[in-house]
């Protein structure tokens, strides 16, 4: 009868790491403060700070409970292996060999929130897609990679709210704006940050030669509660209304009502063609302008704590972080973390976890 016990001790052990990096002691006094709070008659009053309350009564309920589950499943192999030890029942070696793995599967996965160590990292994501150089291709692969997030985003079961797609000169985009909305959004889109690089023979070209394409991605956490961070003067706006215009409707709902906020002191400019109303479209961007001059403080603190320890930033927008390459050869390879992937297609098809956990591992080790 096969020993299983140095199995099963690796997998307690990880257990116990996770008890550190879920922080589950702090999660079981937090949960009944939660209770209380939503039980409250008056919880809805205050319909942005009920929002927080669940949103946050999730989080903890979701990692409570995928701690107990994990505790529960070692100890049921345990138990099976013992009394397969016990009774010389060899018969039952495949059932915990299968057990053993799908925990080591489950723990892999879980592993990752140990790589979230970012103030925002929890928090969803504004990702805005700008083409580069390359022209008609270089639209085109803005598309590619719009549709190749919006793949990777179902796949995890992510809501997506595209707030405005301008659509090329003769195909694709020429840049789109959108919010993905979930657990750890931006803990995982962080890693995109920056230039992405496309090689291939062009579609466009009927001398059919290989083209090198460029699109920038730039990724912004997503703060919904900004109203005690920050204060926005309304005279330091300027607020346009035009038409939307979207790639063929295929992007956004067109509408008379599109709303455009320029920050007149730090030039940033936000748009929203998304909504069905004026006042809508004009709320949801001034979300994304209030997220988007919180982070450009954050980086200007950061930018002062480096001058004073004279740390160089990494200015990694701007430069290219990620190679997809079609021709001569198929190959997929982030020039940060030099993760490989030879299935090109798979990852322009969303399947992008491979790349995005290189990363956070590069990350860490690079600190």
């Amino acid at each position: 009868m096969q020993d299983f016990s140095t199995a099963i001790s690796e997998l307690s052990r990880r257990l116990e790491e996770a008890e550190t990096y879920l922080r589950i002691p702090e999660l079981q006094a937090r949960l009944p403060q939660l209770e209380v709070e939503l039980a409250r008659p008056d919880l809805w009053d205050d319909q942005q700070a009920a929002q927080l309350i669940q949103r946050e009564f999730a989080s903890v309920s979701d990692d409570l409970g995928v701690h107990r589950s994990l505790a529960e499943a070692i100890e049921d192999v345990a138990t099976l292996a013992e009394l397969a030890r016990e009774e010389g029942d060899e018969s039952q070696e495949p059932e915990i060999e299968s057990a053993l793995t799908a925990l080591r599967v489950r723990f892999d996965a879980l592993e990752l929130r140990a790589l979230f160590t970012g103030e925002w990292d929890e928090c969803d994501a504004i990702m805005e897609f700008n083409s580069g150089a390359g022209g008609v291709d270089a639209q085109d692969w803005c598309e590619m990679l719009l549709r190749m997030f919006l793949r990777w985003a179902e796949r995890r079961g992510l809501e997506v709210e595209i707030d405005a797609a301008s659509p090329g000169t003769e195909a694709g985009i020429s840049s789109a704006t959108f919010i993905i909305k979930g657990r750890y959004a931006y803990g995982y889109l962080r890693s995109e940050h920056g230039v992405h690089r496309l090689v291939r023979i062009s579609p466009f070209d009927s001398a059919a030669r290989r083209q090198t394409s460029f699109a920038s991605i730039k990724v912004t956490p997503f703060i919904e509660d900004t109203s005690g961070e920050l204060e926005i003067d309304e005279k330091d706006l300027r607020i346009d209304v035009y038409r939307s215009s979207g790639a063929g409707g295929q992007h956004v709902n067109v509408t008379d009502s599109a709303v455009r906020i320029t920050h007149l002191p730090t030039g940033t400019v936000v748009s929203c063609q998304n909504e069905r109303s004026q006042h809508q479209n004009k709320d949801q961007a001034m979300k994304v302008l209030k997220a988007k001059l919180l982070d450009l403080e954050r980086q200007k603190h950061v930018a002062k704590l480096a001058e004073i320890t004279g740390d160089q930033l990494d200015a990694n927008f701007g430069s290219q972080i990620r190679s997809y390459v079609l021709h001569p050869y198929q190959q997929v390879k982030d020039l940060r973390s030099g993760v490989e992937i030879g299935n090109v297609e798979g990852v322009l098809d969303g399947d992008l976890d491979t790349l995005m956990e290189g990363y956070l591992q590069w990350e860490r080790a690079s600190r």
